[in-house]
């Protein structure tokens, strides 16, 4: 009896090992995704799209595979040890059409180049995209989303094909796409990134350089543009036809294109302009019919303005702007009129007892408050002859530009007409927190020259405060 029952148990012990061992096979057998490999279930990307079925995810190890390539249902596309896709010159390179899609870790490569067509390295056209950690080389236009609301761009980089500025596609286009997050992407060489009837972006940490519109915003109510460097333009920015912008801590800087503007501001309301750095640009912010509604206001807050050409330029129509504690340093010509006669003063240039800074004040502070005495007063009538002859530029460091100044104070039946009055301005800089630093090495000579100035006009404008502190 007691050998039957030992017999017994060990033929259950025996039929439990081969079970537990069989489903061991099958789960090493049976990966929860699909793998595309040199050893792996599939050869090609394409036949793992195909058969792959709603919520899958294919694994990618390397590789070359061709598109283009259609994701019409939603997947997930991981690359390892970057795989290429390559769309041969033909179209778009990667479409997707399903919601939810992720792709992350692949370079994508050789879109065709219609401009017509928009032919695209990805394209998307479904909400809720995850498109993260690529490198999207020779497209057209890099990454296009369209009606894909909801969607986020990440960590990508973009280079477009070796093309004249307007023949380029747009690195990053984003068209009818709401509360889409396009954050820490670098952008080089493109034409535009253009946003676009889109309300509620986040644009975040992205680089944009060597492009022509580094961020071109129209019909984008209630974005944020918060940390982004926009270097080597034509324009860092454009921001038209929108509502409550708000513009923080971003770097913008030697932006010498044809207009040249740090950042420009068309028919826009309510828009914030907060803590930037716009340096070295032909004109640091140039405001045309902004705000456009007459119950709208611009606020600019502590913004640096440095060694621009021109700091702000503000179209004749220009008024309810308020600029305070923001710091005017160096700039050629520190805010220009653009118009016969036209003056600044319907807008605001000190809020609740505090003006801006401006480094070429002659005033004094004898209660030490940190705020002038005396009014800061734009009357520069060399400055005046430049906004009625813009070709007189040529000469503002010559003799002739110090002459033409010092008659008009000599001489008062000369004397120019007053462009704007600061009643309190500030005695000492305030420099930007959180913005992107300049670049301080490669090959760009201006902008290291540029740096080192900005530094030692710092380190001049502190020595009075040390000299007072001892």
């Amino acid at each position: 009896m007691n050998h039957r029952n030992f017999s017994i148990g060990l033929v259950i012990a025996f039929c439990l090992i081969a079970i537990t061992s069989s489903l061991s096979v099958m789960a090493e057998s049976d990966p929860p995704g699909l793998i595309v490999s040199s050893r792996g279930q599939h050869a090609s990307l394409l036949e793992a799209i195909q058969q792959a079925e709603e919520g899958d995810t294919i694994e990618v190890f390397g590789g070359v595979h061709a598109g283009p390539l259609v994701v019409d249902k939603t997947l997930e596309l991981i690359g390892h040890d970057w795989p290429v896709i390559d769309g041969n010159g033909v179209g778009t390179v990667l479409k997707l059409t399903a919601p939810d899609t992720i792709v992350r870790g692949f370079r994508i490569i050789n879109s065709g180049d219609s401009l017509d067509e928009e032919n695209s390295g990805i394209s998307g056209e479904a909400t809720g995209l995850k498109i993260e950690g690529n490198r999207l080389e020779n497209t057209l236009f890099g990454i296009y989303l369209r009606d894909a609301s909801g969607s986020t761009l990440k960590r990508n980089h973009i280079q477009s094909k070796k093309l004249d500025v307007p023949r380029r596609g747009d690195p990053i286009r984003v068209w009818y796409s709401h509360e889409a997050e396009i954050i820490s992407n670098e952008v080089e060489k493109g034409r535009d990134v253009v946003l676009w009837y889109s309300e509620n972006l986040t644009v975040s940490g992205n680089t944009v350089r060597d492009g022509r519109y580094g961020l071109h915003f129209m019909y984008c109510d209630d974005a944020l543009i918060k940390g982004n460097l926009l270097i080597n333009n034509s324009v860092g920015a454009f921001l038209m036809y929108s509502r409550r912008l708000r513009l923080e801590n971003n770097t913008i800087a030697f932006n010498h294109g044809p207009s040249g503007y740090g950042v420009g501001l068309k028919d826009m309301d309510d828009a914030l302009i907060s803590q930037n750095l716009f340096f070295g640009n032909r004109i640091g912010a140039h405001l045309d019919n902004s705000p456009r509604e007459v119950d709208s206001i611009g606020q600019f807050e502590g913004n640096v303005f440095a060694f621009n050409d021109i700091g702000v330029n503000l179209m004749p129509s220009v008024r309810n702007n308020q600029f305070t504690r923001n710091s005017f340093i160096d700039n050629q010509e520190q805010v220009g009129i653009s118009g016969n006669g036209a003056q600044a003063k319907a807008n605001s240039w000190d809020m609740e007892g505090t003006g801006n800074y401006w480094s070429d004040y002659a005033g004094f502070d004898v209660h030490d408050d940190g705020i002038g005495d005396i009014p800061y007063l734009s009357e520069k009538l060399y400055e005046n002859l430049i906004g009625r002859h813009p070709g007189m530029r040529l000469f503002i460091y010559s003799p002739a530009s110090d002459a033409i100044n010092f008659a008009a104070e000599a001489v008062p039946l000369v004397k120019p007409d007053t462009k704007l009055i600061d009643e309190k301005p500030m005695m000492e800089p305030e420099l930007v927190k959180g913005a992107p630093a300049l670049p301080r090495s490669g090959s760009n000579g201006l902008a290291i020259a540029s740096v080192i100035m900005f530094a030692v006009a710092i380190g001049i404008i502190a020595i009075p405060k040390i000299t007072r502190t001892r």
